[in-house]
């Protein structure tokens, strides 16, 4: 897509009307609040459906077992975008496949909320696998469309826009998490989030044409008709020679759950990068786009090692509120699931000031890859603070709430440094021939990071605590240093991007 068709699609979207940004971001905002809505809500819940044992009204999956589904499912749910990444760039564009994601999310919470053992959780879990694959990295990318590449207001944008993710994510944990929907019925819950999500379609198909204009209705690399016989022949192909793979391996033991994480951790880092080498190496890649592309690599891996210790917050610390917190306190009986807002309510607070921060400092905000050096050091100290209880109390003791409310809120600083601003960077960087794709992109370094957490879970246990969050801890903080001093080099690279 041109320079010329850009601005034609900016100027199709009515530029001032929501918090003096365009109309087009009500829309976003909106939409993006009921998926978080419905996504966050089953994901409070889903680690203890998973290990309460049946008379609970749980699966009784082992706990270890569970925190490494959990981290894999998380990893999954990340890497589909790229497919739903490369179905908007070539086939029916991001509107389109927002919508359509939307969809498979409703009825994968549908599945959740019926009754039907280890069978509906797998079934629903393909389902918002596909569904947060088709919608995540395309709202994304549509909120890039509706800002000119040189408007100021491009990042905080972007910081609104993510101030109304966690809106969603803050408010669903306290209702879908409640002590009495646990203890009620998990499918209750799901019940719940699949309710949100109906409620995001409507938002998005009701104010879309109004607020959005032209943008998502394009198709940024179109198929021929060549192309499109071809990739109609390999998908057929895939399915088949998948199915075939799995009537052998399951039967005979091959695959199982811990082969299975085994080998998505690994397709966690091997697609990225089979996926920069082709967006490198394409002959749609100009050479400015190739120094961009070589740029945003180091960023890349900066967000995987943040984003493995942020995403834990829904795996070990939900662990450690459930297990290891002291949950009666000034006479009210806490919920373990209710820590999951704890995140979302500290950028919901923050958001605004780091928003306010960057348009005043307007051309002497830091770079982009300084915001993400310290993302990395916040999210050290984080794990850092987490280990205290452990070297105070011990390894057995209760610990009291404070320290995860700590936890949350250090996490959630480097968090408005790097993922905000992450998401602003991969429209800028990104080759306009793989514009959502490489939103997509930026979706995989979640998926590369929970497909290592989904190893590494099951080093914890209270009593290595203290090793196990101070090694992570001091190598993010490590990793923001030397990112901070090879910042110059970067730069240089992205060409005019800052």
């Amino acid at each position: 897509m041109s320079a010329i068709d850009k601005e034609k699609i900016v100027s199709s979207v009515p530029q001032k009307g929501f918090f003096g940004h365009p109309k087009g971001l009500f829309t976003l905002f909106f939409t993006e609040f009921w998926e978080r809505f419905s996504y966050y809500g089953m994901r409070a819940i889903l680690l203890f459906y998973m290990y309460y044992e049946v008379s609970k009204g749980g699966l009784g999956i082992d706990e270890r077992t569970a925190l490494s589904i959990m981290s894999i499912y998380g990893s999954l749910v990340y890497m589909s975008g790229i497919i739903g990444g490369w179905l908007a760039d070539r086939i029916f564009g991001t509107s389109r496949a927002v919508f359509y994601g939307g969809v498979f999310i409703m009825l994968g919470h549908i599945a959740l909320a019926m009754p039907g053992g280890l069978a509906m959780f797998f079934v629903s879990m393909v389902l918002i696998v596909i569904g947060t694959g088709l919608l995540k990295p395309n709202v994304s990318s549509m909120v890039g469309d509706i800002y000119s590449e040189k408007d100021d207001r491009r990042d905080a944008g972007f910081s609104i826009f993510y101030m109304g993710i966690n809106l969603g994510g803050f408010i669903s944990p306290l209702i879908v998490g409640s002590r009495s929907v646990i203890e009620y019925s998990f499918h209750l819950g799901f019940a719940f989030a699949a309710v949100g999500m109906f409620f995001g379609l409507l938002v998005f198909l009701f104010t879309k044409k109004k607020n959005l204009g032209l943008a998502g209705t394009y198709i940024a690399n179109p198929l021929s008709p060549d192309e499109k016989k071809k990739v109609s022949l390999v998908i057929v192909g895939a399915a088949v020679l998948l199915g075939i793979v799995l009537a052998v391996t399951i039967p005979a033991g091959l695959l199982t759950i811990q082969s299975f994480i085994a080998i998505v951790g690994i397709l966690g880092f091997i697609i990225p990068t089979i996926y920069f080498i082709i967006m490198y190496r394409s002959p749609k890649t100009n050479e400015v786009e190739r120094s961009r592309v070589l740029a945003y690599i180091p960023l890349f891996l900066a967000a995987v090692m943040f984003w493995s210790i942020q995403e834990q917050g829904s795996t070990i610390l939900a662990n450690f509120a459930d297990k290891r917190t002291q949950l009666d306190v000034a006479g009210i009986h806490l919920s373990p699931a209710w820590f999951q807002s704890l995140n979302p309510l500290f950028i919901i607070l923050l958001a605004p000031v780091f928003a306010w921060i960057w348009m005043k400092l307007g051309k002497r905000q830091p770079s982009i890859p300084h915001k993400f050096s310290l993302g990395l050091l916040f999210a050290g100290l984080s794990f850092l603070v987490i280990l205290l209880p452990a070297y105070f109390g011990g390894a057995n003791s209760l610990v009291h709430p404070i320290w995860l409310v700590l936890s949350y809120l250090v996490v959630v600083i480097g968090e408005l440094c790097l993922s905000p601003v992450g998401l602003s960077a991969t429209t800028k960087l990104a080759p306009a021939a793989f514009s959502a794709q490489t939103m997509s992109l930026w979706f995989l370094s979640n998926a590369a990071a929970q497909g290592l957490n989904a190893q590494i879970v099951k080093f914890y246990r209270p009593e290595t605590e203290m090793l196990y969050f101070g090694i992570i801890g001091l190598s993010a903080i490590l990793l923001g240093i030397i990112l901070f001093f090879v910042t110059p080099l970067i730069q240089k690279q992205m060409k005019g991007v800052r």
